[in-house]
């Protein structure tokens, strides 16, 4: 799966942003006069190469409403060039031209060589994100209980891989012959008022059904884990789109860190993590959050003083669930630790 997106989609959710003097980016100090777009780039990646805020893109990149009827893409190769009077980024070179007019930088697409949009530069890293995009990951605690179930496997076998035949019962044609393969995981429960949150669906893999019937056979296309007797199967779903804008919640939010996604305690960056805040709470797709951690007690005059949290980090939210949320983390200089807060910028 390689969906790429464009400066189109990124405009669409924050066209109010524009005219927020405090959300304006400050320029790096060493932040260079131009950058040369090469592959694997992203464009936070390119951004915070000139900026300290790289998640401000209507600033760092001049959008306006001429911005959408005038969409471009960005491609390796192409120049970036930093209009240090205005604080923007515009696109040069490569057969693309830029043009200032009232502190507003309009892209110009020209005819250029590619054949296709897959070599346009995403977001954000593609590939740390895609595996969550087709899984529920968090369910009811109740739907995963009920669902389909596998019963047997061949030749009392204990466990299964890709190519295998395996048996279930429960499983529907009007839901398609397409499933995946799921071990019911850790309770989230909310660390502040004890609220049960959901159940996190460990994704095994996928299996297809090639016959139906009161006990259907399938084959195992793909296994991330060891799928065996008893593991639940939920039908297959599109997977969510990768068009993302980053962009500070609108709100005030305040989350926690109660879940590090492969069972570790801390994390670094890229890593995936669960928030105990989700759509109910204003949460969205996009929404970058500030990392910070509790600050230190200390003894002054005998007494015990709480010094400030410390904002160490930036998350990016990806999938949001109706009482929690995934985020990849984009920028730490610490390790990301269970019961860390996350809040608006």
């Amino acid at each position: 799966m390689r969906k790429i997106i464009s400066l189109f989609c990124f405009l669409l959710p924050v066209l109010a942003f524009a005219g927020q003097p405090d959300s304006s980016p400050q320029i790096r100090s060493d932040a260079p006069d131009q950058y040369i777009v090469v592959k694997g780039d992203t464009l936070w990646d390119i951004s915070g190469k000139f900026f300290k805020d790289p998640w401000k893109w209507p600033y760092i990149w001049g959008m306006n409403k001429n911005t959408v009827r005038d969409p471009h893409w960005i491609y390796p190769g192409e120049t970036i060039v930093l209009d240090r009077a205005h604080g923007t980024l515009s696109v040069g070179g490569s057969g693309s031209e830029s043009k200032t007019t009232d502190a507003v930088i309009r892209l110009s697409p020209q005819a250029r060589s590619e054949d296709s949009t897959q070599n346009a530069i995403p977001s954000i890293p593609p590939k740390a994100i895609e595996p969550f995009l087709s899984q529920p990951l968090v369910m009811e605690d109740g739907l995963l209980a009920g669902s389909p179930t596998l019963v047997g496997l061949p030749e009392e076998r204990v466990i299964v891989g890709p190519g295998d035949i395996v048996y279930a019962k429960g499983l529907t044609e009007d839901q398609g012959k397409r499933w995946q393969v799921y071990r019911p995981g850790k309770i989230f429960t909310d660390p502040d008022t004890h609220e049960i949150l959901g159940r996190e669906a460990i994704y095994l893999g996928s299996v297809e059904v090639n016959e139906f019937g009161n006990v259907s056979t399938a084959v195992v296309t793909d296994a991330k884990q060891e799928i065996n007797v008893g593991d639940r199967l939920v039908a297959s779903t599109a997977a969510t789109s990768l068009n993302y804008l980053p962009r500070a919640p609108e709100s005030q939010i305040n989350a926690t860190v109660i879940s590090i996604y492969g069972g570790v305690s801390q994390a670094g960056q890229n890593t995936v993590i669960t928030l105990n805040k989700g759509a109910r709470d204003g949460l969205q797709s996009g929404h970058v959050l500030a990392l910070f951690s509790k600050g230190r007690v200390v003894k002054s005059e005998g007494k015990d003083l709480a010094l400030p949290d410390v904002r160490y980090g930036l998350l990016f939210v990806f999938r949001v669930f109706d009482k929690v949320s995934y985020a990849l983390v984009m920028q730490t200089r610490l390790p990301v630790q269970l019961l860390d807060h996350a809040a608006t910028p």
